[in-house]
């Protein structure tokens, strides 16, 4: 049996005994059309279900889509679909639609999906930069007026507004909450070496806790481990030190993951530890996880503010975001060395 076909603007126009241009006319409410017809074209497009396609029609005309294209490094990331859900909360009373893509932090992919982005004319343009990425190619579309905000990170080579959490800060509050709770030693797990703008601010703040509390920085307490299996198996190497560390601060979600995760197979509770980042179900681990955490609505409610008021006409210079996290103490975090 035959796929049921979409409808076309020959269709309407077949059933109604006009020409396409007059059905266009019509949708596209430009030129004259005499008010009977405009009547039989509408009944007959609600009758058959017909859609323009609005793509074609803005790249035709020069207009802008109403969608904004984001661009996102992992769709497995639950951090990013929050950042998603923010910005579509905020723009959805205006009639915009968010159109994400993943990147695979990779550049290359990125680029592409930037371009697609852009070929479809979309009304803005949100991006969370890969680790390498150079950003120069978007200096042309800035300056000819599209809304471009950059997420999480900051843009390379390209003045864009972004918004950004106060990830510094976050690190040293959390590892400073470790030392006012009396930890001389504590191992620092995270995404080494810190190229990327979050892991190099994150790791800074760890290390401005150190020093604000006199406390000698010491690189064989830190580990590598971006992913959960790889932070997990950083806690263990920790633990078996010699002298090992009597507290944990894990730089990202997941390796605050892996982190509950080695800790459990160690069999060890007595080791404090604090995240960057809040962690489902982290009120009922034992014990209760404590956490740096980030507000992601909040990030992508900003990104979209920053969006529609560029597109309502704000020329003002590019500015940096700071969204602030809060220090969630539950127990894991309060722990003293024994």
């Amino acid at each position: 049996m035959a796929s049921a076909r979409r409808p076309t603007m020959t269709d309407v126009a077949r059933e109604v005994g006009v020409t396409a241009k007059t059905v266009s006319r019509v949708l596209n409410e430009e030129g004259p059309v005499a008010p009977e017809t405009r009547a039989r074209v509408m009944e007959v497009v609600r009758r058959l279900g017909y859609q323009p396609n609005l793509m074609a029609r803005n790249m035709r005309v020069g207009a802008r889509d109403a969608a904004i294209g984001l661009v996102i490094p992992d769709m497995g990331n639950p951090f990013f679909g929050t950042v998603a859900g923010g910005i579509e909360s905020a723009v959805r009373e205006r009639g915009l639609t968010v159109i994400v893509g993943s990147s695979s932090e990779t550049k290359e992919l990125e680029r592409s999906l930037v371009a697609t982005f852009l070929a479809r004319r979309v009304s803005a343009l949100l991006v969370v930069p890969s680790a390498t990425g150079d950003h120069r190619y978007l200096r042309a579309e800035r300056e000819a007026g599209l809304p471009i905000v950059f997420l999480d990170r900051p843009a390379m080579g390209l003045a864009a507004d972004c918004v950004v959490s106060s990830n510094r800060e976050g690190a040293r509050e959390g590892t400073a909450h470790l030392i006012a709770h009396g930890h001389r030693r504590i191992g620092f797990i995270g995404d080494l070496p810190a190229t990327l703008y979050t892991r190099r601010e994150r790791f800074q703040g760890y290390r401005d806790a150190l020093a604000q509390a006199g406390l000698p920085f010491d690189k064989g307490l830190v580990e590598t481990g971006h992913s959960a299996e790889a932070a997990a198996a950083a806690a263990e190497r920790l633990l078996a030190l010699p002298d090992p560390p009597t507290a944990l601060f894990a730089a990202n979600n997941f390796a605050a993951t892996g982190a509950v995760v080695g800790l459990a197979k160690a069999g060890r509770k007595d080791v404090a530890l604090v995240g960057y980042d809040d962690l489902p179900l982290a009120e009922v681990l034992d014990p209760p996880l404590t956490v740096v955490a980030q507000d992601p609505a909040g990030i992508g409610a900003a990104a979209a503010a920053l969006v529609l008021s560029r597109l309502d006409g704000d020329r003002s210079r590019m500015t940096k975001t700071l969204v602030p996290t809060r220090l969630i103490p539950r127990g894991s975090g309060e722990l003293r060395p024994r």
